[in-house]
């Protein structure tokens, strides 16, 4: 990469990590939409970043200490994210290189379904759903997560419309995404793509992340929260269709 390419990246951290903050989602979708657009990095680099991200947001909010968790329902959201992940990564090798341009398009489509889903949301439900639902967003996460390491969406989905209380759910999201990031990052260093460049552009986010998060916390923090849910999923749109239309352009040609 060059000087002005790591400004670049660096731009689009704290675009991502600022749209995180407010929205409470989004940090991953984002910073590989925006880096895929401009060319920056390769995708598969770019999704062991926000991996590597993940896991320092967890350290973040619980160090090494993890909270009280209901284990009943979080154990089938870790086990089928564990298969999804496996599967996930399987897709994304075999999409890359000469099926680039389908890998493209598959992102653009998944950030603008994820981003649909998220600013609509769902009803709130009486009852706590059954471990079928925990393990089936668990797998459909997974498969996220090894595509593109943007794991949240489907838990987001599914857990804010749990009565559960706002803490847990939270709590939940950050151990989970923690874990599948974690899956990941295994799978990857076993088959030597966690390189030392990439370990070198990880560090290189860190800093802007956490000192994006602190800004954006201390003096961003009094907009309406619906207002920035629907602003960043209208960006996420924006840049999920500037993936899909010239990718589908480039098969019809």
């Amino acid at each position: 990469m060059t000087l002005l390419e790591h400004v670049f990246f660096l731009l689009c951290v704290a675009l991502a990590a600022g749209a995180q903050t407010l929205s409470g989602f989004a940090f991953g979708l984002l910073l590989l939409s925006l880096t895929s657009l401009l060319d920056i990095a390769p995708m598969q680099d770019v999704a062991i970043v926000i991996s590597m991200m993940t896991l320092a947001n967890f350290l973040t909010v619980f160090g090494w200490r993890w909270p009280d968790l209901d284990w009943k329902r979080l154990m089938p959201v870790l086990g089928s994210s564990l298969v999804g992940v496996t599967g996930g990564l399987w897709l994304l090798h075999t999409l890359s290189g000469s099926m680039n341009v389908l890998l493209r398009i598959l992102l653009g489509l998944t950030i603008i379904v994820c981003a649909f889903i998220l600013v609509h949301g769902g009803a709130m439900r009486k009852t706590v759903s059954g471990p079928g639902a925990f393990a089936s967003a668990g797998l459909v996460s997974g498969v996220l997560s090894g595509l593109f390491s943007a794991s949240g969406p489907p838990l987001v989905y599914l857990l804010y419309r749990q009565p559960l209380p706002l803490p847990t759910v939270r709590n939940f999201l950050v151990i989970a995404l923690a874990c599948n990031a974690f899956f990941r990052l295994v799978m990857v260093a076993g088959t030597g793509e966690l390189t030392w460049g990439i370990m070198a552009l990880s560090l290189e986010a860190l800093p802007v992340v956490v000192g994006v998060t602190w800004l954006v916390r201390r003096y961003g923090m009094g907009r309406s929260v619906e207002a920035i849910r629907r602003l960043v999923c209208v960006l996420l749109v924006l840049s999920g269709l500037s993936l899909l239309v010239p990718g589908l352009a480039t098969l019809v040609r």
